[in-house]
C-alpha cells in the first residue's frame, strides 16, 4: 500500500543534488525518530560556514536548500564543502552522525 515508505526506517543522509551546483542544491535526509537535528556546511579546513537546521524534528523525510551562502549571507567561493549531520534521538538511543562532500561551482 505504500504508506511503510512515509516513515523513514534510518537515519540517512543522501548525497546533495545537481552535485556540481550553482546556485543552488538540495540536501535531502531523513529521521526515523523524533531528534534534535543539526545540519551544518563545512569548508575544506574544517571551519563551520552555514548551519542549515539546528531544531528538534518529528519523523519524517526533509529537503533542505543551500544557496552557497555563509551565516550572514554572502556567498562562499567555489570549491569542496562537507555538510554534517547530527541527529540525537530524544529518547536517548544512539546518535547519528554523517558526512558527504559538494562541489559549488562559480
Amino acid at each position: 500500500d505504500g504508506a511503510e515508505e512515509a516513515i523513514p526506517q534510518a537515519f540517512t543522509l543522501d548525497q546533495n543534488f545537481p552535485n556540481p551546483f550553482n546556485p543552488s542544491t538540495t540536501i535531502r535526509y531523513s529521521v526515523p525518530k523524533a531528534s534534535s537535528v543539526r545540519l551544518t556546511v563545512y569548508n575544506l579546513l574544517g571551519q563551520q560556514i552555514a548551519v542549515l537546521q539546528d531544531q528538534v524534528q518529528d519523523i519524517g523525510f526533509y529537503n533542505l536548500q543551500w544557496r552557497g551562502t555563509n551565516s550572514f549571507g554572502q556567498q562562499v567561493a567555489s570549491g569542496v564543502y562537507f555538510y554534517h549531520l547530527q541527529a540525537r534521538p530524544l529518547d536517548g538511543s544512539q546518535p547519528f552522525t554523517s558526512f558527504k562532500k559538494m562541489v559549488f561551482m562559480k
